[in-house]
């Protein structure tokens, strides 16, 4: 009779933990909002594509960055790689009063898995990652099949850097590139980067550039050949430009002073499209 009270207490306590209020966090599109767990962040969800959490998903790390645009309030899940999961209400605001979360590890509404199993959480994040990558693979395979746009065209020497699509889907945005050669020597390239930018380019002191983590590439060229042209396609996390920010590509060749830059806010050209 005592082991049954003891288990009915703890069920109950555990019942009211995870039904408690949750805390909110406020966020806006001019200013990142920094989460730090006690663990590493291994999953972040935001329940509305208006409110954006990013974090590095190749190397595990303690931090998150929030942004959000204008809507209807939201919430975020956070898993970590111990396990712990937490949850948060999130809401648009435009004065911030706080921009660093410390989080603590007893503010956890719960566990994802025992802590005994850790052999099996490893296979599973494994297995995770892999199918991932087949996911992407199979979006960006579609988008190169399907019917070219254009939003964005830079010309420069002989080289035409172009945005063809760019799309967002759950985590992440896909980014259609193409790059066509005529100028009669074959262009090796060096990079081709990614940056959000603020500011005035011209006036160096009051302009800023972040470079975008790219998390998958597909069918990416090391040469174009003169006379000739290739579409490939660039995954990154998910981001939200501010309103005084634009989004760039800087296309760079190896051993050659040749540069390509195209840069536009292209908000009014963003399409929004799941792929198959």
């Amino acid at each position: 009779m005592k082991k049954i009270f003891i288990f009915l207490s703890l069920t109950m306590s555990i019942s009211i933990s995870a039904q408690r209020t949750l805390d909110t966090i406020y966020a806006n599109d001019q200013k990142n909002v920094a989460l730090f767990f006690s663990s590493p962040i291994r999953q972040g969800i935001t329940g509305a594509s208006h409110f954006v959490f990013t974090y590095n998903r190749e190397k595990e790390q303690y931090f998150g960055l929030l942004q959000a645009k204008p809507g209807l309030e939201s919430n975020l899940l956070a898993v970590t790689r111990d396990g712990s999961v937490y949850s948060y209400i999130l809401k648009y605001s435009e004065r911030l009063s706080k921009l660093n979360y410390f989080i603590a590890a007893n503010e956890r509404i719960g566990k994802e898995a025992p802590l005994n199993k850790p052999v099996q959480q490893e296979k599973k994040n494994f297995v995770a990652k892999e199918n991932r990558k087949d996911y992407f693979l199979r979006a960006c395979t579609h988008l190169l099949k399907s019917k070219s746009t254009t939003i964005a065209i830079k010309r420069k020497q002989g080289i035409k850097l172009e945005l063809e699509k760019m799309i967002y889907e759950g985590s992440e945005v896909y980014l259609v590139i193409a790059i066509k050669n005529t100028s009669g020597i074959n262009f090796e390239i060096d990079y081709l980067n990614v940056y959000r930018t603020n500011g005035n380019n011209n006036r160096k002191a009051s302009f800023q550039r972040i470079q975008q983590q790219v998390v998958y590439q597909h069918d990416n060229p090391n040469t174009i050949l003169t006379g000739l042209s290739q579409r490939f396609v660039y995954v990154l996390p998910k981001f939200v430009l501010g309103d005084n920010e634009k989004l760039m590509l800087e296309l760079k060749e190896l051993n050659g002073s040749r540069k390509v830059i195209l840069e536009d806010n292209f908000k009014k050209i963003v399409r929004t499209k799941r792929p198959s």
